[in-house]
């Protein structure tokens, strides 16, 4: 059975799996500069003999065609990328680049994506239809790596029928798998502020424009579109996360600098609410006799996973590993730029588990201390193997 096959050689591959992830773990590098990154995948396509196209700077893209006739064609996605994060554990793959990280997964991605090219090369003769390769750079920086791939052209040439793409997950065991179907992640859009006001003394208040209480008012106020102006259907999350008064106890700046996210799981929602904040923090700092600069940087848009496509990979999960080691998904309200290949094509994004609680492996992402159980690289390569290959129609 194919299956079966698909499992013997995930087995037989794993040690190589695990070495590639530790090569990768160790040897980060940050968004729009995987150029060692890249270099490694292509050698390890090379020894494939795997045929390759650069994309997007040090992005990838390569091709694997069964030998059976057939003209489906599916896209299998790994982010190659780390974070500006000094790693905290003590293990012999440890960071050896001061200050970058691969602490959201993207070497257990890239490796798992090799892995399954190694199987999917080993089971040519027994498929149809093409299994594309992205390796793509930058998930964690705007513009995102995959809309410039998608710029550029990785989705034609030939076109997909639909995208595939895995997530660690620590919240998961190791040895489960997460599906979620519609909506599942948000849209992430970066806000920038700048109040403007009249400094001086903290004693003579009638002197001066004061940016730090317009400032305030400004953070309130901006919550009543989230409680009364968003539909209660529809997921919305505004944050600000940092406030710069650069006075003192008894100095008034003459402005002050804010910045913040808002998330959201509806585009229609997302472009009026732009428009609603700004007009807002606009409005409330002329009325109390100051300014602001109100930008907004479009980030992502949200990730929807196509239905039908996201039942069929969740039915070929649970044959592959049993229906008790498939779990349900909630809506997840952080971003990915996998969104915006779920925009133009059909496309699935489940969730690797990669925990394991009695190993003390249980560190969320972006977090110094994440690290993952690398037995789940035999789920990782062997699962999205076996989902291509039944999406293929084999």
């Amino acid at each position: 059975m194919l299956k079966d096959k698909i499992t013997y050689l995930a087995n037989q591959i794993h040690s190589d799996v695990v070495a590639n992830r530790r090569h990768l773990h160790a040897n980060p590098e940050l968004s729009f500069h995987e150029y060692e990154t890249s270099a490694y995948v292509a050698q390890k396509l090379d020894e494939l003999g795997i045929e390759y196209n650069k994309m997007a700077n040090t992005g990838l893209v390569a091709l694997i065609k069964g030998a059976k006739q057939s003209d489906a064609v599916v896209a299998l996605r790994a982010d190659m990328d780390a974070l500006p994060i000094v790693e905290a554990n003590d293990v012999v793959y440890k960071s050896k680049n001061p200050g970058v990280m691969h602490a959201c997964g993207h070497d257990v991605h890239t490796s798992s994506l090799l892995g399954t090219a190694k199987i999917l090369t080993e089971l040519k003769n027994e498929f149809g239809g093409t299994v594309k390769l992205i390796f793509q750079p930058a998930e964690e920086k705007l513009p995102g790596g995959a809309n410039m791939m998608i710029k550029e052209g990785v989705l034609e040439n030939p076109k997909p029928d639909a995208v595939l793409g895995q997530h660690v997950m620590p919240l998961i065991e190791s040895g489960k798998v997460g599906f979620r179907a519609g909506k599942y992640m948000a849209s992430t859009d970066e806000i920038y502020v700048t109040v403007h006001g009249k400094g001086g003394h903290g004693a003579q208040p009638q002197q001066n424009i004061d940016p730090v209480l317009i400032t305030s008012h400004i953070i309130i106020a901006l919550q009543q579109i989230i409680s009364r102006v968003a539909d209660p259907k529809t997921p919305s999350v505004l944050s600000f996360g940092k406030v710069i008064a650069n006075g003192a106890t008894n100095v008034i700046p003459n402005e002050v600098y804010l910045e913040g996210t808002f998330r959201t799981m509806d585009e229609d929602w997302r472009a009026k609410a732009h428009e609603k904040m700004k007009k807002m923090a606009e409005g409330i700092a002329e009325a109390m006799g100051g300014s602001c600069d109100f930008n907004i940087v479009r980030g992502y848009p949200f990730l929807i996973n196509e239905e039908v496509l996201t039942a069929d990979a969740r039915a070929y999960a649970e044959d592959y590993l049993g229906k008790e080691n498939v779990l349900d998904l909630d809506i997840w309200m952080a971003a990915e730029d996998f969104a915006y290949f779920s925009q133009v094509s059909d496309a699935c994004f489940y969730r690797l588990g990669t925990g394991n609680v009695s190993r003390g492996i249980t560190s969320s992402v972006h977090t110094p201390t994440f690290d993952v159980d690398e037995d789940s690289l035999r789920l990782s390569t062997g699962l999205m193997t076996y989902i291509a290959l039944k999406q293929l129609g084999n």
